[in-house]
């Protein structure tokens, strides 16, 4: 029994160990369900760009990347990995993929509640730590979308008499696809008129409908048509708008009644008159629009019904003819009374009195014969008809003889009646002027004839002018000025053209057409006159185009009239600066003065005006060089010194002034040319104390030692030359130097031990004039060095060296025997190089003496004024001091 429940707490430990060891071992705890997903929730905004991190699902899983073998993730929607994310198989982390994520396409029907998401199912492996994770990215909305209304032009009716706050929907609400406060929040109108205004109100779903409402009576007759543009905005910042054009057409009610033009009309009537004389036409008029402006014209109840037998009056134009025989016996006057009726009206009343006068002989009678056409009564005329063209003929008859028959028009117009020729009682109508309907399309004349008995005959006549093509188009302005920014969109709209014609009919309508200079870019609408460019345009391509446009008429024959179009093009700040060149490089010699001009970068802009302003700026190297921002001006701030650095590059930025501003980038690199201005180093020996041991077997040939020496100027300023200007010890020509090398070479056998010195001058070839230092160099020439005190004590020894005769530069000549040896008077040139120097110094000495006398009466008159002469123990010491640089050398 002891046995058995061992057994089993020893099988329990094993498990628990077991449970320990995975915890220790696992990245996943013992007690995790492995057949349970787990949920990631992230958040994005839409429209993120390509690459843009959503979260990283194995860090908030809290996964143990340390573990062997490593966790690997895969999606198994391969489809929309490769279309919305990207998933890195090794860290977890999801990015946006190629495609942009848009709200309003991934959830065209989503609602602000129910929002947007995007789920994917991501495997977590190897097996031993397999996890299916549902992770759910919601798609966060962006102000991307502005409002739209369904039409580009929205029409509205109103009546004229709608009352004040009356409301009208606007059904073409706009419409917006983002959410929320994204969404459409208000309407407004750019222009009211003092009349409108608009209002919105939120229905149950939340969506916006405008409300047009009236502030101020309206009135067709005033005004029929209010156009304006009618705005959507919505909440985002900044907010984002659309547009559309409203057009508020005032529809006409019946508020006008009929108007006669004259209330009282007499009219004069011969007893023989004819059945059908005109005796008066009536006008009245409607403002009103169709049927609420019709008008009829009826008697009134009290003209009795003979009268209106006798008199007829047309309901339609309100002319009144005779329709019977006047009894001239019985009645001399007649009154009518007359309605003009409108639609819902109190007529207008008007009345004509028509007085009969009695014939006493036979009645008189007026024949009219017509040249012109005729229609009852009606006589057309072209308006190309000349002056003076002839209407119609009227013959006055039954007339007594010895009566005189006057015979005049009443009336207005260009029209005369004149007796024809000779003949008795014929009288000819005519113009007097050439007609134009465009001023008047129809006159009424009366032709009224008259007897000594008072006998009045009128005879009534309607002239109608026929219209012809003798006008042309004329445009409201014969010079258009069109402004437009560059880079517009295709198909933008320019202007409207508008041309009119004084003709009618066909012949007054007009026909756009573009010249033959218009370039091919312009399009103008034949019909409406509409101006619009076809492709995008480039200001600095061309910056203005002119050309002519066209307005046809239909006549026959056509006729045309021209106006000429500016187009020009505003810039845009669509080009960057641009340098001449790519890069710069500038040459100039070292130690050139601070703030001289080193170059001048040229840099042009393409664009106009401020955007074609361009300000030069350095992004490295301020510190030493500044730049002329006007003339691009490169300087330096101080003197430059090539030996501390040779080569500068700058990096010159070209800014322009637009708004916002673009920029280009150019390197510049300053060159600095040598400049001797650094005399040659001797390295070589190091001191003028120095000394080399020679013995004095040395064999001349022998390459005893050398000087060397550096320049830090390059080129020519670099090349050093080595040459020895004086000595101490020894004969001339027994050391001989190198000029390229420095290397000293033995001429002569060393005969006497001691010291032998020689002063090398090392000197560069610069120009204009070349630098040079100079050395010590010593020889001890004996076996050993014995006492080295002593060979120093011979060092600091004061003494002179004498100057080697020859130059540094004529070959050191080692073969042949030695100029003094060449030379056996040498005594007798040196006594008398003696005796002229002795000569010379007592010369110099005698002038020294005289000037000083001189200087020194001058000098006493001054003194009182001077500050005194140094003392005696300051001249000793001057002297002692240029003693001490003689012995020095």
């Amino acid at each position: 029994m002891f046995n058995s429940k061992a057994s089993v707490y020893s099988k329990r430990g094993r498990t628990w160990g077991f449970c320990i060891l995975l915890l220790f071992t696992s990245p996943l705890s013992c007690s995790a369900n492995f057949s349970q997903a787990k949920e990631l929730i992230y958040k994005i905004k839409e429209g993120l760009p390509k690459g843009s991190f959503i979260g990283a699902i194995g860090r908030d899983l809290n996964l143990n990347f340390t573990v062997e073998p490593p966790f690997s993730f895969s999606l198994p929607q391969k489809k929309v990995s490769d279309q919305y994310v990207r998933l890195n198989n090794s860290t977890g982390e999801l990015y946006t993929s190629a495609t942009e994520i848009d709200r309003e396409t991934l959830c065209p029907d989503n609602s602000v509640r129910r929002g947007c998401d995007l789920s994917l199912d991501v495997i977590v492996l190897p097996q031993q730590y397999f996890q299916l994770i549902k992770v759910k990215i919601w798609i966060e909305d962006v102000n991307d979308n502005r409002p739209k209304f369904p039409t580009d032009e929205i029409s509205m009716f109103i009546p004229e008499n709608a009352p004040i706050n009356a409301r009208y929907t606007v059904e073409q609400s706009a419409v917006d696809p983002d959410l929320g406060t994204y969404g459409v929040q208000t309407y407004w109108l750019v222009n009211d008129f003092g009349l409108f205004t608009l209002d919105v109100e939120e229905n149950e779903g939340g969506e916006l409908t405008p409300f047009l409402i009236v502030t101020e009576d309206l009135d067709r007759e005033v005004q029929d048509e209010y156009i304006t543009d009618i705005i959507a905005e919505d909440g985002g910042t900044p907010p984002l708008l659309g547009a559309a054009t409203l057009k508020i057409i005032i529809t006409d009610v019946n508020d006008n009644c009929p108007q006669f033009t004259e209330s009282q009309i007499n009219v004069t009537l011969h007893g023989n008159s004819t059945k059908g004389a005109h005796l008066a036409r009536l006008h009245a008029f409607d403002p009103d629009l169709g049927s609420n402006a019709l008008i009829s014209y009826t008697y009134s109840e009290r003209v009795p019904r003979t009268t209106r037998t006798l008199f007829h009056l047309d309901k339609t134009t309100g002319l009144i003819k005779l329709a019977g025989k006047i009894d001239s016996g019985t009645h001399t006057f007649y009154k009518l009374t007359v309605l003009a009726n409108g639609p819902g009206c109190i007529p207008a009343v008007a009345t004509v009195t028509v007085h009969v006068i009695k014939v006493i002989t036979g009645p008189p009678a007026v024949i009219s014969r017509y040249i012109a056409q005729e229609n009852d009564g009606v006589v057309t005329l072209k308006e190309s008809e000349p002056a003076f063209s002839p209407i119609a003929f009227f013959t006055v008859k039954n007339m007594d003889l010895n009566q005189k028959v006057n015979c005049y028009l009443e009336g207005f117009g260009p029209f005369r009646i004149v007796p024809y020729q000779l003949l008795k009682n014929e009288y000819l109508l005519e113009t007097t002027e050439p007609l134009d309907y465009e001023k008047t399309q129809d006159y009424e004349l009366i032709v009224v004839a008259n007897n000594t008995h008072g006998v009045v005959i009128k005879t009534f006549l309607k002239v109608q002018i026929l219209d012809e093509n003798d006008n042309a188009p004329v445009f409201q302005q014969a010079l258009v000025d069109i402004s437009i920014e560059e880079n517009n969109l295709p198909n933008s709209f320019l202007t409207q053209l508008q041309a009119t014609d004084q003709d009618s009919g066909s012949r007054g309508q007009v026909m756009y057409l573009l010249g033959g200079d218009a370039p091919g870019v312009f399009v103008v609408d034949q019909v409406t006159g509409v101006l619009t460019v076809a492709t995008s345009l480039d200001r600095e391509e061309k910056e203005k185009y002119r050309f002519i446009v066209r307005a046809i008429d239909h006549g026959t024959p056509r006729r045309e009239s021209i106006a000429t179009v500016v187009v020009t093009v505003l810039d845009r700040n669509d080009n960057s600066p641009r340098f001449i060149n790519k890069d710069f490089t500038f040459f100039v010699p070292e130690n050139f003065p601070g703030y001289g001009e080193i170059g001048v970068l040229s840099v042009t802009d393409a664009d106009a005006a401020e955007n074609g302003w361009v300000a030069l700026s350095i992004l490295n190297g301020s510190d030493i060089f500044l730049i002329d921002t006007g003339r691009g001006a490169l300087r330096a701030k101080t003197s430059l010194d090539r030996e501390q650095q040779g080569t500068y590059q700058l990096w010159i930025e070209a800014v322009d002034g637009g708004k916002p501003a673009l920029s280009s980038v150019t390197m510049v690199t300053v060159l600095l040319l040598d400049v001797n201005d650094n005399p040659p180093v001797v390295l070589f020996p190091q001191s003028n104390q120095s000394y080399l041991l020679v013995l004095p077997n040395t064999e001349p040939g022998t390459s005893i030692t050398e000087v060397y020496a550096v320049d830090k100027d390059t080129g020519m300023n670099a090349v050093i030359a080595y040459s020895i200007i004086k000595r101490k010890g020894g004969e001339p020509g027994s050391f001989a130097i190198d000029p390229e090398t420095g290397n000293i070479t033995l001429q002569r056998e060393l005969s006497i031990r001691g010291l032998y010195s020689l002063l090398v001058k090392v000197s560069d070839h610069g120009q204009p004039e070349p630098l040079y230092s100079t050395v010590m160099v010593n020889f001890f020439v004996n076996e050993t060095v014995c006492n080295e005190s002593y060979v120093q004590s011979l060092l600091t020894r004061e003494a002179d060296i004498e100057v080697e005769e020859k130059p540094w530069y004529i070959g050191q000549m080692t073969d042949g025997p030695e100029r003094y040896e060449l030379f056996p008077c040498r005594p007798v040139l040196i006594a008398l190089s003696v005796t002229c120097l002795g000569l010379f110094s007592l010369v110099v000495t005698l002038l020294t003496y005289i000037c000083y006398k001189k200087f020194k009466k001058i000098r006493k008159k001054e003194c009182e004024v001077e500050i005194p002469l140094k003392t005696k123990n300051d001249s000793a010491k001057v002297i002692n001091r240029k003693l001490r640089q003689v012995s020095n050398i």
